[in-house]
């Protein structure tokens, strides 16, 4: 891993100590966050597949009513019956939080019969266009259901993914590299201070042997006299 240029000082160890240290935490909590947010997925893609399975059942259930319904009605009747809506749905849109993420919440306040009722007489339809009408109004709220669900883990996994590259940014990258500078910085503090030690060492024998020779002159000149 390529080295960044520190200061080999004793401050600038202790101030990426101390950033490693938090990023250590980070690192620990992030990868928290990422598997919860991930086991939250797992549930809404659970609830997905099973409402998606009941959606598509009553969906298909519908359509071929209404293949059934095309072929015993006329064209014009079969356009008249679905020109206008026969229910009235009421929303509250609004937001709930999954791990730091807003996804949206749909709620379905009521669904009533349109004013009017149903917009086309019985006489001219059929059985068949009767319960594909009944089947899209009773799958109605599935819909919006399942349209919240695939929404919000469609939210969640893009938070996921940008969790995880945080994750392994400060676990390959970050963290690496302060590691790498405080051994770079602790190697040359030691180198410093072994070579400190050594001109302290070699100070003091010099010294000695001053002193040794400054005597042993003085014993000389004492002796002679």
């Amino acid at each position: 891993m390529a080295q960044t240029k520190v200061n080999p000082t004793r401050m600038e160890l202790s101030r990426l100590k101390k950033r490693l240290a938090t990023a250590v935490r980070g690192h620990k909590l992030m990868k928290d966050k990422r598997d919860e947010m991930v086991r939250q997925f797992v549930i809404l893609a659970r609830k997905n597949m099973e409402l998606r399975k009941q959606v598509e059942s009553q969906l298909s259930g519908a359509l071929y009513d209404f293949l059934l319904a095309r072929a015993v009605m006329s064209e014009d009747s079969l356009e008249s019956a679905l020109l206008y809506p026969a229910k009235e749905v009421t929303l509250r849109l609004g937001r709930q939080n999954i791990m730091s993420v807003d996804v949206p919440k749909i709620d379905v306040e009521s669904i009533a019969e349109a004013q009017g009722g149903v917009p086309y007489g019985f006489a001219f339809t059929s059985t068949e266009m009767d319960g594909a009408i009944s089947t899209l109004s009773e799958v109605l709220p599935a819909m919006i259901q399942l349209a919240e669900i695939e929404k919000s883990a469609s939210m969640l996994a893009d938070e996921i993914e940008k969790t995880r590259r945080r994750v392994n940014a400060l676990e390959y990258v970050l963290i690496p590299q302060m590691e790498e500078n405080i051994r770079y910085i602790t190697m040359k503090l030691d180198e410093n201070e072994r070579g400190n030690l050594t001109r302290l060492m070699k100070t003091k024998d010099l010294i000695e042997k001053r002193d040794l020779a400054a005597r042993e002159s003085k014993e000389a000149a004492q002796a002679g006299s």
